[in-house]
């Protein structure tokens, strides 16, 4: 061999050589950012619970009365008086039910209401009318908001931190916010509302009340002045969960 082709071939080894080096050092840039978003992706996956913990404490512990507007500002109705329908009026799950107000404040139900631990559903998770309105009957008040309201993440989350800073630890938090949808039905809510507040009261049946109000804008401390003038004491079964 020449001198000629061996300067040839040694050129050829070192331009592979320092492909190879190239492609390695790639290899292993790839390689650390694999490892790296790994790393974050399971540091978020471990994160998102402690930091929904945390957010839900501090609902649990915000003041009801200073979440939202000021009642004054909230423009809700004077509250409805309802005769009661359906006392210990239980059907099978899936019976189609209607209901002579809306939101309901009484009337025939579901076997089985929604969780005692549950504060705040979605259009996504809500439970069954049903099932709500059986919440009613154990001493509920329930804080539903409109479609619109659902698609307002400011509004929604001021709704959730109200709802949550009800106790989920005793009788006294049987509180919970759901969302009323048009495939609901009823009468319509009047007009610039988008919240509504409903409760069963107790008593003998034929002298039951439901109780309804509604509300232009979202106030904590509204919705403290409903459920205190109407607690989860005064209802067709105030101890039941």
């Amino acid at each position: 061999m020449n001198k000629s082709s061996r300067n040839s071939s040694r050129e050829r080894k070192r331009l592979i050589e320092q492909m190879q080096q190239s492609q390695a050092r790639a290899d292993r840039r790839r390689t650390i950012f694999v490892v790296a978003a790994a790393i974050v992706v399971g540091l978020a996956i471990v994160a998102y619970p402690a930091v929904r913990l945390v957010q839900d404490s501090r609902d649990r512990n915000a003041s009801t009365a200073e979440l939202g507007v000021a009642a004054d500002a909230a423009g809700c109705d004077a509250v409805v008086e309802d005769k009661t329908q359906g006392n210990l009026d239980h059907k099978p799950d899936g019976t189609p039910l209607t209901y002579a107000v809306s939101p309901p404040s009484s009337g025939p139900h579901y076997q089985v209401p929604a969780s005692f631990e549950r504060k705040f559903y979605t259009a996504s998770d809500r439970p069954a009318m049903g099932n709500l309105v059986h919440n009613l009957e154990h001493g509920y008040t329930i804080l539903w908001y409109s479609e619109k309201v659902a698609a307002d993440s400011d509004k929604l989350r001021t709704v959730e931190k109200i709802a949550k800073s009800y106790s989920s630890s005793d009788l006294s938090g049987k509180f919970l916010a759901a969302p009323y949808q048009a495939k609901d039905g009823g009468p319509a809510w009047p007009a610039g509302k988008d919240f509504a507040l409903s409760h069963w009261g107790g008593g003998p049946p034929e002298a039951q009340k439901g109780y309804r109000q509604y509300c232009a804008d979202i106030s904590g401390a509204a919705v403290k002045q409903f459920t205190d003038k109407y607690p989860a004491t005064d209802a067709p079964e105030p101890n039941a969960a």
